[in-house]
C-alpha cells in the first residue's frame, strides 16, 4: 500500500490530499481570494493528518502540482513537499496541473480541453483525447487569444468537454453543440490519486534538489 500526500496549490484553491494506492482517503481544501497558501497550507496538512488518523512519518511519497499556474501558490506547494520529502527521506512526483483538470472528466470517449484563464481575452490551454484505457495529451500547454474558430479542429469532430475556470470566457467565442463545460473551475487534490500512484509504482519520481515549477504566466496576486 503506497499513501502519498497530494498537495494542489497552483490556482486560488488550496487543496491536500491523501491517497492510498490510487483511491483517495481524504481531502482538505478552500478557495481564496487573495492567495493565503503560506498561512493555510500546512494548517490544512495538519488537519488532514488529524482527520485521517495517519501520521507524516508514514507517507510513502509526495505528489505536487507542478504547473502551469500562479507563481505565488506554485512555489508554495513545491517549498512544502520538498521539505516533507527531505525529512521523511521519501520521494517527490510531480504532476501537470492541466492533467489533474483533465481527469476530474469522466467521459471516456472526448476531448478534454483544460484551460486557465490568463488575461483579457487570453488562455492557457492543453488537450487531451480521452479513451476507454486512457487520457492522452495531445497538444502541449500553450497560450492562445480566444476567437470565433478556436478549438474547431476538435469540436467539429466529437464532443469536447472544457474544464477550468474560463469557461464563461470561452462560451462568449464558441457555439458548438460538442462544446460541454465542466462545472470544475480549479484544480483539486481529489483528483491527483490515479496520477500519482501511477508514478509512484512506475518510480517515476523527480530530483528534488533541482526541481521548479512550470511558470507561464504570473499571476500573483489577482483573481482568476
Amino acid at each position: 500500500m503506497a499513501l502519498v500526500l497530494n498537495i494542489e496549490t497552483s490556482s486560488h484553491n488550496c487543496s491536500v490530499s491523501i491517497s492510498s494506492s490510487d483511491k483517495i482517503i481524504s481531502t482538505v481544501e478552500k478557495i481564496f481570494e487573495e492567495y493565503s497558501h503560506s498561512k493555510f497550507l500546512h494548517v490544512h496538512i495538519e488537519r488532514l493528518f488529524k482527520k485521517t488518523n495517519l501520521k507524516a512519518s508514514e507517507l510513502s511519497a509526495v505528489s505536487v502540482s507542478q504547473g502551469p499556474g500562479s507563481y505565488t501558490g506554485l512555489r508554495i506547494g513545491i517549498s512544502a513537499a520538498k521539505g516533507f520529502c527531505f525529512a521523511l527521506n521519501i520521494p517527490m512526483i510531480s504532476l501537470d496541473t492541466m492533467r489533474i483538470l483533465a481527469e476530474s472528466v469522466s467521459d471516456k470517449n472526448c476531448y478534454i480541453i483544460s484551460a486557465m484563464d490568463a488575461r483579457r481575452d487570453e488562455i492557457y490551454f492543453s488537450v487531451f483525447k480521452a479513451s476507454k484505457k486512457e487520457i492522452t495529451r495531445i497538444k502541449q500547454t500553450d497560450v492562445m487569444i480566444l476567437n470565433s474558430n478556436s478549438f474547431s479542429d476538435f469540436l467539429n469532430n466529437s464532443k469536447t468537454y472544457f474544464v477550468g475556470n474560463c469557461n464563461e470566457k470561452i462560451k462568449k467565442y464558441i457555439s458548438s453543440d460538442n462544446a460541454i463545460y465542466s462545472p470544475l473551475t480549479l484544480p483539486s487534490s481529489k483528483h491527483m490519486a490515479v496520477l500519482s500512484y501511477k508514478k509512484y509504482i512506475n518510480r517515476n519520481f523527480v530530483d528534488i534538489s533541482n526541481f521548479s515549477a512550470n511558470y507561464i504566466k504570473d499571476f500573483s496576486g489577482k483573481k482568476i
